[in-house]
């Protein structure tokens, strides 16, 4: 099977530039960030602080994390409900790096996403994929843009979507992301040392995925050589 591990910070478009590039190749898409804020979701419900260990620990064992796909389309269910949806806001962004803070929720879904990659040919993007997750990929990307081209990213995304936020509220967020994300004890946000940095300022999103799209396929052409 071929692994391929996107990771950088929130915001620089992972998830759609890899989906888009599974599709393309006919591999399976893994988001793992939606399997962090599906828990943070979950335990926000539970009435539980996202930040207290022990209390997001103790929600575990009633969490029931699936992935389904329809259209090719990654879909997340939690104890049978189908939360892809709800998992998509701010606060669900934030609670979603407080838990992926916790070893023991990074625990939870290590051997989940591994088992996922033993069975198929994937890409799956996320924060430390070809760091932890998969550190044996064929490849690795770090996909990455500056703070203010991810936030204006976002506020149109979510301005698109009807929702009253502010720019300086949105950049506000993605400058705390990625603080947090980098000094985490578990598993922080890092290049690999053998990750391929992937800038995309400036770039549109076509233009984004060509440049991934290109990236594995050169890398994938090497290790078959």
């Amino acid at each position: 099977m071929i692994s391929v591990a996107i990771d950088g910070p929130a915001g620089a478009g992972k998830s759609t530039i890899a989906r888009a590039a599974a599709k393309a190749l006919d591999f399976l898409y893994v988001d793992t960030g939606a399997m962090y804020r599906a828990i943070g979701l979950w335990v926000r419900r539970a009435g539980k602080d996202t930040h207290d260990g022990e209390a997001v620990s103790g929600c575990l064992p009633g969490i029931h994390l699936e992935l389904g796909y329809e259209n090719g389309v990654q879909q997340v269910y939690v104890n049978g409900e189908n939360v892809s949806e709800a998992i998509r806001t701010p606060e669900a962004s934030m609670d979603a790096s407080a838990v992926s803070a916790i070893p023991a929720v990074r625990e939870f879904l290590l051997e989940q996403q591994r088992e996922i990659a033993r069975k198929n040919n994937v890409i799956m993007d996320g924060r430390d994929i070809g760091t932890v997750v998969l550190p044996h990929a064929q490849v690795k990307i770090f996909l990455t843009a500056s703070p203010e081209e991810r936030a204006r990213r976002r506020y149109e995304e979510l301005c698109q979507k009807g929702e009253q936020v502010t720019y300086e509220d949105v950049l506000k967020d993605v400058v705390q992301r990625d603080h947090n994300d980098t000094n985490r004890a578990a598993a922080p946000l890092r290049q690999a040392e053998d990750a391929v940095l992937a800038d995309t300022t400036g770039r549109s999103l076509e233009e984004s995925i060509e440049l991934i799209q290109g990236l594995i396929r050169e890398k994938l052409k090497g290790a078959e050589a």
